[in-house]
């Protein structure tokens, strides 16, 4: 049930898996950016899992060019773990490649003044809160629910995990102009790989050839991804998500407008009249609407 005890705390107004400790989360503040340092921030289930693995390969590519600070560290999310966590964090002596899901509001001020590079990636809330439902269903470190229905309600009223997908979003589009952050739809990759791959070498300085591109664009489709997971899940040390170590729960079907399997004309009613009062202000709306509609 929803009130499965000790699985989820609330921290600041939003709920946060107790893998994430209430410590850490109070210390946030405390955490030393380096200038070099690139952050992968999502909404959960946004498909981070694309940048985690294109950030992988580019910065690898760059080491084969001898790009000065081309070897990376993918480190696990920052808000995983205790205070512990930002010892560790010094302790990488390479170029660090750090996720999180924490929303603009909570990401540690330091990382804002040294303005370090900031990939956002966006995708449609329907496929999104499908894509929760199922790992709310599947995670043992996530309440269980019952129903789509009733993990729909949860959704809407922003009592999940990460708390709610339009404040998260909006925290974010506040800065979408910043030029250390770069704005970038799941929905797009999905689309055209090798094009959002260009961006974000474009926005991370780094020079790769059209043939590598395309390569990297071929390694990190959905489907290969998927297959190195299953290879890699013995791996404890590559933690991507902070609500799980299992990569097969990260990987679910990747798809987009899989919501249309699950809204019925009413649940889709009330979350197109909420989304459309939330996101009035929003110069995002349009593109969301847009792969709403493919």
């Amino acid at each position: 049930s929803q009130n499965q005890p000790g699985v989820l705390h609330k921290f600041k107004e939003t709920l946060f898996s107790t893998l994430s400790s209430e410590e850490l989360l109070n210390s946030l503040d405390s955490f030393h950016a380096r200038e070099d340092d690139v952050f992968l921030v999502s909404y959960p289930k946004s498909g981070k899992v694309y940048f985690n693995h294109i950030s992988s390969l580019l910065c690898f590519n760059g080491c084969q060019e001898n790009i000065p600070n081309a070897e990376i560290t993918l480190t696990s999310p920052i808000e995983l773990g205790d205070v512990s966590k930002f010892e560790e964090l010094k302790m990488c002596c390479k170029r660090r490649v750090i996720p999180t899901h924490l929303s603009y509001n909570m990401l540690p001020v330091d990382i804002k003044q040294k303005q370090c590079k900031i990939i956002y990636i966006v995708r449609n809330p329907k496929d999104t809160a499908v894509s929760l439902f199922h790992y709310y269903r599947d995670n043992p470190n996530l309440p269980g629910v019952e129903t789509w229905a009733a993990f729909l309600e949860l959704f809407l009223k922003g009592n999940v995990v990460y708390g709610s997908w339009f404040d998260h979003i909006l925290s974010w589009e506040d800065h979408k102009n910043d030029k250390n952050i770069l704005f970038i739809f799941y929905e797009e990759m999905k689309k055209d790989l090798s094009k959002s791959i260009k961006k974000i070498t474009t926005f991370l300085g780094i020079n790769v050839s059209e043939s590598e591109i395309n390569h990297i664009a071929w390694k990190s489709s959905f489907k290969e991804m998927k297959n190195n997971a299953a290879k890699e899940n013995c791996d404890p040390h590559k933690t991507i998500c902070a609500l799980t170590s299992n990569k097969n729960l990260v990987f679910r079907k990747g798809a987009v407008g899989d919501w249309i399997n699950y809204f019925t004309s009413k649940q889709k009613r009330v979350f197109d009249e909420l989304f459309t009062e939330k996101m009035k202000h929003s110069e995002l709306m349009i593109t969301i609407w847009y792969f709403d509609e493919m």
